[in-house]
Parts: C-alpha cells; sequence; structure tokens
C-alpha cells in the first residue's frame, strides 16, 4: 500500500499543478491529498509538501485547525470568480460545456464558503 499512496500522492501533485494552470480545476484540495496520500507512504516527501512556502501553510492549518486563513479564501474565491468567470463567459463556446463549467464554479464556491476562517487571523 506504501507504493500506492506514493504513487497517488505524485499524481495528486501533478493535478494541483494543473489546477495553478487551468482555470475550471482546483488546487488546493489536490494538494491536500497529497499530503494525505505521503502521510501514509513517505515522510520525506510529506515533510517536504508542509515546508512548501506556499502550501505548507495552508496544509498544516488545514490538518491542525481544519481552518484556512482569510487570505487563502479571499484569494479563492477571487480566483473562482475571476478565472472561472472568464472561461464561462469568454473561453468556452459549446453551451453544454459552460453548464458543466458552471457547476463545477458553484460546486468549488460553495465549498470554500463552508471551509473555516482561523481565528486571530488577519488579512
Amino acid at each position: 500500500m506504501r507504493i500506492f499512496y506514493l504513487v497517488l500522492g505524485f499524481f495528486f501533485i501533478g493535478v494541483g499543478i494543473l489546477g495553478i494552470l487551468l482555470p475550471l480545476l482546483p488546487t488546493t484540495v489536490f494538494f491536500l491529498l497529497a499530503a494525505g496520500c505521503f502521510a501514509r507512504s513517505s515522510d520525506r516527501w510529506y515533510q517536504w509538501l508542509l515546508s512548501n512556502p506556499v502550501f505548507g501553510p495552508i496544509i498544516n492549518n488545514w490538518h491542525e485547525k481544519k481552518c484556512i486563513t482569510a487570505k487563502t479564501k479571499i484569494v479563492a474565491i477571487s480566483s473562482i470568480f475571476l478565472f472561472g468567470g472568464y472561461s464561462i463567459f469568454f473561453a468556452i463556446t459549446n453551451p453544454y460545456i459552460k453548464i458543466v463549467g458552471i457547476l463545477f464554479l458553484a460546486t468549488g464556491l460553495f465549498t470554500v464558503l463552508r471551509l473555516a476562517v482561523c481565528k486571530n487571523d488577519s488579512v
């Protein structure tokens, strides 16, 4: 099972990196999934991910406190509207794909809005 979780962790890292580039694909959730896989398979890669300057603090907050910072929440919501909105209204022409995209964006927005904000956190 160790090899399975290790491969799955790298897969989630890859999908998370794609999420940085593709507007309808989330990023943070895949890095959280990768962290969970690495925690079960490789302490070295788990520590590498936790020490990442961008995603490490987000993962640590989630694992320890089950919350995200206000800044992370604002960036996530802004990205959904800015990049997702651009994709839906300007880049996608097929109406069926637009509907699917809107459903993805709505699901992402609903999920982000439900996440708790860490206490004593400033923007």
